[in-house]
């Protein structure tokens, strides 16, 4: 049975009005800074003067209702301003959207008392503080927080938490730490074992071990010793037990728009790919007309309707039920060759750090390659037809 990947109208009216700031405000913004080789502080000031922008247009809080200043989108809305504030760097910052805060706003939301929604969730609103999540620890699989080591204990009216926590994204800076500790070791189901405190930073007891290395270098991803925390009890983030149902209710929206983050930055790529094939000339004709570059294109596809300027299928393509995957930035790093091993490289072809999917099978390949180079055409204007059925996945 076909599927209809087309926008409803108000998604695809938000959508368009990100892209049209992206384009307009948050491009030129960030490739100047780039260009420049600016410092931190040159970034801040520059993201400070694009959130006045933003608020201005109506782009602000995409997460958060509109009593909170927000844009109170659903998920699906949520999902393509994700994509389109990923096309840039800097954009999910300019809008208030960048993790870990996208995910914490509404868990305060839904979970905190008005108390705490005034002292952790105004600031994160309006763009004053930053915060960050503890969950994950190095001792136990990450995927089974039933088996969180980190310990809470109740001493008088306060708590005394004692552990070991590592990847905690955005821990240097935060003004404060959601932070999921046992407190019920015993507890039936095991779900009820875990509760969730607010810890204002920096305070005793509360070490910033190292910012972890990876692939991609430093990111503020830390690991964390909490040695003898006191916790008052008030700062408890809803029931005791209820640490796990919080986690699954943030966790859930939080990497829809971390994933289509991503998405937005592949599609970049992709487009650098399609503009490169296009244009670029060596031993008698343009790369797209050779078969090496027909065979690495059919594996890419747009991951959203907004992909490829819109183009959307309208039917079901033959492949759909395979797992997807997008090597779009690894391709474009190959078409691009050495300028994409230079250090002033442009972002989307900086390493990956995507799930990839599966290759189309031979009899596809090239067929799929000319499909998106005709959708590509559509997008510069040549006056071609749109490809109805170009297959999204």
């Amino acid at each position: 049975m076909p599927v209809d990947f087309t926008l409803p109208p108000d998604v695809e009216e938000v959508r368009l009005r990100v892209r049209k700031f992206m384009d307009a405000e948050v491009r030129p913004a960030e490739e100047k800074l780039e260009n420049n080789g600016a410092d931190r502080g040159e970034y801040v000031r520059t993201i400070v003067g694009l959130r006045e922008k933003a608020k201005a247009e109506g782009l602000w809080n995409p997460h958060l209702p509109p009593e909170w200043d927000g844009m109170g989108l659903g998920p699906t809305a949520m999902a393509f301003v994700s994509a389109e504030a990923g096309r840039t760097g800097i954009g999910p910052f300019v809008i208030n959207a960048q993790a870990p805060d996208e995910g914490n706003m509404p868990t305060l939301l839904h979970w905190a008392t008005p108390e705490q929604k005034e002292q952790y969730l105004r600031p994160l609103a309006e763009g004053r503080a930053r915060s960050c999540f503890a969950m994950t620890e190095p001792e136990v699989a990450g995927s089974d927080p039933t088996l969180i080591q980190t310990k809470a204990v109740k001493d008088g009216d306060d708590w005394v938490v004692n552990g070991h926590k590592w990847f905690i994204s955005g821990a240097k800076g935060a003004n404060f730490a959601i932070l999921i500790a046992c407190t019920d070791e015993n507890a039936d189901p095991p779900q009820a074992r875990n509760s969730a405190f607010l810890v204002d930073l920096p305070v005793e007891g509360w070490e910033v071990v190292r910012d972890i290395d990876t692939m991609a270098g430093r990111g503020n991803h830390c690991e964390i010793r909490i040695t003898d925390l006191r916790v008052a009890d008030d700062k408890m983030l809803g029931g005791r037990g209820e640490g796990h149902l919080l986690g699954q209710y943030r966790l859930g929206p939080a990497r829809l728009a971390h994933c289509m983050r991503w998405i937005g930055n592949a599609e970049v790529a992709l487009e650098m790919l399609m503009d490169r094939a296009l244009t670029r000339f060596a031993h008698g004709s343009l790369l797209a007309d050779k078969q090496a570059i027909h065979l690495q294109d059919r594996e890419q596809a747009p991951l959203s309707p907004g992909g490829l300027d819109g183009q959307v299928p309208r039917r079901q393509h033959p492949l759909a039920h395979r797992r997807p995957r997008h090597p779009g930035p690894r391709r474009a790093r190959l078409l691009h060759r050495h300028a994409a091993g230079a250090h002033d490289a442009p972002r989307p072809l900086r390493p990956p750090r995507r799930r990839r999917r599966r290759s189309p099978p031979p009899d596809h390949r090239p067929q799929h390659g000319r499909d998106l180079q005709r959708a590509r055409e559509h997008k510069t204007g040549d006056g071609r037809p749109a490809v109805e059925d170009h297959p999204l996945w």
